[in-house]
């Protein structure tokens, strides 16, 4: 991959095929941060990349920032709404990297970055030290991720720390669900493949629209697999799979990553039912310290899991640029109309 990105001072901009093994190492192993680590982001590139757009990695130093590129120029971050959070690693000296990238950023009108947690260590002084290179740095609430602390291994005592609805309606859909089904935990290759078959099988009759990279669901499980990461589930009847989800272990928390159910069987609870059938699991075998119901403000989460943790996106403008004003422009705009918008409700 070549571009005059490449000059960008002491920045390299690598092919995502060409990393090399110094390079792959700064990486997180995906046992300690899934979404910081090389599994994840070859993941992506495999199997999740939007049309015209290849993967690459800016690498400075000691820094190595996965992107998206264009015909051989930076577009985005490499995040994709499979992603609860885009953890570049910004190496021992986050502002430097900051300078380093905002030359690559001067060489563009504007350059995305999503799902960025706020909280990320060296996040901060990475922005700042590009707004500080004379780059625009506009932050944006990009969307929620549901989670919650854990102290139990027993899902009994997690369920009677939950409100007295909640106990009583998983109570009795677990009783109701009871005899009239059967649940299937795969945490290995041992029936990997009939597992994926029976996700792929609810996901096509469930209310579920289709997923924008078709290959993706069963790369991602494969590849958890293969790290051992994942926690698949299964909920049938004597007819078939009416329910599947699967989630990731990783760093101490447990994290669900995609859920179906079968809509004709809702007099079940197959949701709900399948959900609280993992959560048992999951506490007895790996013990987790926090919970992660995944990106979005769906409702039913926090019914599971009481605190929200804002994902951020920072959009890149360079105002030297008649497209980067543009952005700039449409950008204070948007948020003109939302102060308005929210001044209007509160009258």
């Amino acid at each position: 991959m070549t571009a005059d990105d490449t000059t960008a001072g002491p920045a390299r901009l690598l092919a995502w095929s060409a990393l090399d093994a110094p390079t792959i190492a700064r990486f997180a192993h995906p046992t300690a941060d899934l979404f910081a680590s090389h599994l994840w982001f070859d993941l992506l590139a495999r199997t999740a990349a939007p049309p015209g757009l290849k993967a690459g990695c800016v690498v400075t130093a000691d820094a190595a920032i996965p992107v998206w590129c264009r015909q051989g120029r930076v577009v985005a971050g490499l995040s994709s709404p499979y992603s609860l959070a885009f953890t570049p690693r910004l190496g021992a000296t986050p502002a430097a990297a900051g300078r380093t990238f905002a030359r690559i950023a001067r060489r563009h009108a504007t350059l995305r970055l999503d799902a960025l947690d706020p909280a990320q260590p060296g996040l901060a002084p990475f922005l700042d030290a590009i707004t500080s290179s004379g780059i625009i740095v506009q932050r944006f609430s990009h969307f929620g991720d549901w989670q919650a602390p854990v102290e139990t291994d027993r899902f009994d005592a997690w369920l009677a720390a939950r409100p007295g609805n909640l106990r009583s309606t998983i109570t009795r859909k677990l009783k109701r669900a009871r005899g009239a089904t059967s649940f299937s935990f795969i945490d290995s290759e041992a029936g990997l493949a009939a597992g994926i078959s029976a996700f792929e099988q609810v996901y096509a009759v469930s209310w579920k629209q289709p997923e924008p990279f078709a290959a993706f669901n069963a790369a991602c499980m494969r590849s958890l697999a293969d790290a051992g990461l994942l926690r698949l589930g299964v909920l049938a009847t004597a007819s078939g799979p009416i329910a599947a989800q699967y989630w990731a272990v990783s760093g101490g928390c447990a994290m669900l990553l995609k859920l179906a159910h079968d809509e004709a069987h809702t007099a079940l609870s197959p949701g709900t039912v399948l959900t609280a059938q993992m959560l048992a699991a999951i506490l007895a075998r790996d013990r987790p310290t926090r919970l992660d119901f995944g990106r979005g403000d769906d409702p039913y989460k926090r019914l599971w899991v009481d605190q929200r943790h804002e994902r951020i996106g920072a959009l890149l403008i360079n105002p030297r640029r008649p497209a980067g004003v543009l952005a700039l422009v449409r950008g204070q705009v948007g948020a003109l109309r939302r102060r308005l918008r929210q001044r209007k409700d509160n009258t």
